[in-house]
């Protein structure tokens, strides 16, 4: 079986945007693929954190994992910061990076614009980011077209260290959905839904309850003509809203377009909005149980173990390349 890595920062409630793109199908492939997903805490901590707030949003996440659907007799289910080689390759592979190539990463640049100080780990994530994903000989990462830059320099890395040290990585391929990777703002629907925004009409999380989803749906930027069509460039609301509900009703564009002719846009997101509630009831419910429930840490623990061991052995091959301490057998 090939290997997929995949890592969502634990900075507040899981967004739809977040379950569609990434979550929603790594329910599928859980049973086609040796999957590690891992809640990425020391990505969380380049900008300031609530230390109360990131341990509860850890353990939320983690939750959430599971109650939508993760299964972990399939898949690994651990936290980054429990498995320490994590941090000690990044070091390592920071080492190789160049500083010219990370401050031209997309990510950076946003998130530095205007600041007057940014944290060095902010800048040198990247390496960490690599670093989670080689340590398991990862073949696919799962990631939004806005993660593709990120993988590209997870790739250029590990090239470059297995050219100068021996080849112990293996090169990780990007997959991108065709559908559904970038569900976009309810606010304004040219930019992606993020759990950041501070507009929170913008964004549905996956605990927001039914009154919620109603107002924030009814509220969501449309256009004027009134006329349910997937057009991105003329119509990029209504088109944002047909992706969301064509995905969580398993139903295609070009029927939810004929099903919605000559009716208005009220009824339709008075529609999308009783499907986005049906979707996240139960998930919601689980959530909540496994919140009181000690199978919770159980299922960390033993995440964390085995994410260790293989985590470990790959950086004893690091460190050995390397010449780093003494020369194991």
């Amino acid at each position: 079986m090939k290997t997929i890595f995949s890592g969502i920062q634990p900075s507040g409630v899981i967004t739809l945007g977040n379950y569609i793109g990434a979550m929603r199908q790594f329910i599928e492939l859980q049973h086609e693929y040796n999957c590690y997903f891992c809640i990425v805490d020391q990505h969380a901590i380049t900008v300031p954190q609530d230390r109360l707030e990131l341990r509860k949003n850890i353990r939320s996440l983690a939750a959430l994992y599971l109650a939508v659907g993760i299964d972990p007799n399939k898949a690994t289910l651990f936290i980054q910061s429990e498995v320490p080689a994590h941090a000690q390759a990044g070091w390592m592979l920071q080492c190789i990076a160049y500083i010219g190539e990370l401050e031209r990463m997309t990510q950076f640049k946003d998130k530095s614009a205007g600041k007057e100080a940014v944290s060095a780990g902010l800048l040198t994530y990247p390496p960490l980011m690599a670093a989670d994903i080689l340590l398991y000989k990862t073949d696919i990462v799962p990631v939004g077209e806005d993660q593709k830059q990120h993988i590209e320099l997870t790739r250029d890395l590990a090239e470059r260290f297995n050219k100068r040290y021996g080849e112990i990585f293996t090169l990780p391929e990007p997959r991108i959905p065709k559908v559904g990777a970038r569900i976009m703002s309810l606010a304004d629907p040219t930019k992606k839904m993020s759990k950041s925004d501070p507009n929170k009409k913008a964004f549905i999380t996956l605990l927001d309850d039914a009154k919620t989803i109603e107002k924030k749906i009814k509220s969501a930027v449309t256009d004027s003509d009134g006329v349910i069509k997937y057009d991105k460039e003329n119509k990029p609301g209504i088109t944002n809203l047909l992706n969301i509900y064509s995905i969580l009703a398993n139903k295609s564009i070009e029927q939810l377009e004929q099903e919605y002719a000559g009716k208005g846009y009220g009824e339709f997101k008075a529609d999308l909005a009783q499907v986005i509630i049906d979707t996240l009831t139960p998930i919601q419910e689980k959530y909540y149980h496994l919140m009181e429930s000690d199978l919770l840490d159980q299922v960390l623990d033993e995440g964390a173990e085995k994410a260790n061991q293989v985590a470990n052995k790959m950086l004893k091959k690091m460190e050995n390349a390397m010449g780093l301490g003494r020369k194991r057998k």
